[in-house]
């Protein structure tokens, strides 16, 4: 009798399968034999001379991530790399950096590899405790912390120093795993993350972004019931002492509209990406909010004596305009921390 095949080795092998035929279309292929159960590049398709769409295999998850990476602009010896993750869209469907900003032109001319997951959307890039019937299997902290960086490293002829960068959802996830893993990262930057989670304005906040706008089961499917130990343990404010060593850019707007991203001539408007009632109706009360965190998380830092650099704007709604623009502004303190020359 035939023995029927694992599911994680059809999984794997029907992944692998997909990126091929993909990658026929746009470029040359890189296959890679990584270990069954183990951590490591199943394919690796050339999109430009310097962008690369790379499948991840992650044991965590059991399956491939796919990951958007650019190649350092000059590659003579190992360099730096930012690790530049997507808001609660998690990047498909033109959710991401890539579709919203220009930060694949930007970046083109540094010296620093940056890398991309795809997916999570609405996970808060975080482990979860248990499956969710919509979001399904979550162990992004691991995935982020321990699998991808010694694997994307390694492909990419890369130097050690690396930062860590997030947006709006993530930017509390970015908080998290510089937390998580005190000196891994040389620098975190957070545009607009909402760093308190376990009082109930932030309970309420991260509910609404798993339950209502990302569709998830139950957010106690990530940290378990609210009152448990895991939400005070997920929150930035709390473990705000374990940022010592990590360089910390924080940016957030007050939540006022203003030109030139809150209004018709904001490319993204132009174009129906975004609609500009939802950017400002919904746009303005987040980003206000997300203020009120992030100047609470800026105090307490300074109060325990731990360096932090905060982009407090006067002006500005939750919206991709503002977080292209703070990216811009934040590259000479993030190259500085990890020793990027461009």
């Amino acid at each position: 009798m035939r023995t029927r095949r694992s599911t994680k080795t059809t999984t794997l092998r029907w992944v692998l399968a997909s990126a091929l035929a993909v990658a026929s279309l746009v470029g040359a292929v890189t296959t890679a034999t990584a270990a069954p159960g183990t951590a490591g590049v199943v394919s690796a398709a050339e999109v430009n001379d310097r962008q690369l769409n790379v499948m991840v295999f992650s044991p965590a998850m059991n399956k491939p991530i796919p990951v958007q990476v650019i190649r350092a602009a000059d590659t003579a010896k190992p360099r730096p790399t930012m690790y530049l993750l997507n808001g609660s869209g998690g990047g498909p469907n033109q959710s991401g950096w890539d579709a919203q900003t220009d930060v694949v032109s930007f970046l083109r001319s540094k010296d620093v590899n940056v890398v991309t997951p795809f997916g999570g959307s609405n996970s808060y890039y975080t482990d979860w405790v248990r499956d969710d019937a919509v979001l399904g299997h979550n162990k992004w902290q691991t995935f982020i912390n321990e699998e991808l960086p010694p694997v994307i490293e390694e492909f990419l002829g890369a130097n050690g120093n690396r930062t860590l960068v997030g947006v709006s959802m993530s930017g509390t996830s970015v908080l998290n795993l510089a937390i998580a893993k005190p000196g891994f990262w040389k620098s975190v930057a957070s545009y607009s993350g909402c760093a308190q989670t376990s009082d109930p304005i932030g309970q309420e906040f991260v509910r609404l972004t798993v339950e209502n706008w990302g569709g998830g089961q139950s957010v106690e499917n990530m940290w378990g019931p609210r009152n448990g130990p895991l939400w005070r343990a997920n929150d930035p404010l709390v473990n705000a002492d374990r940022l010592r060593g990590t360089a910390v850019y924080l940016s957030s707007g007050s939540g006022i509209p203003a030109a030139p991203h809150d209004t018709p001539t904001d490319p993204r408007v132009q174009d129906g990406r975004i609609p500009l009632p939802v950017q400002i109706v919904f746009g303005g009360p987040i980003e206000a909010a997300i203020h009120f965190c992030t100047v609470n998380l800026t105090n307490r830092l300074r109060e325990l004596n731990i360096p932090v650099t905060m982009d407090d704007r006067p002006v500005g709604t939750h919206s991709w305009g503002y977080w292209e623009d703070d990216l811009k502004r934040s590259w000479p303190f993030l190259a500085q921390s990890i020793g990027s020359q461009s």
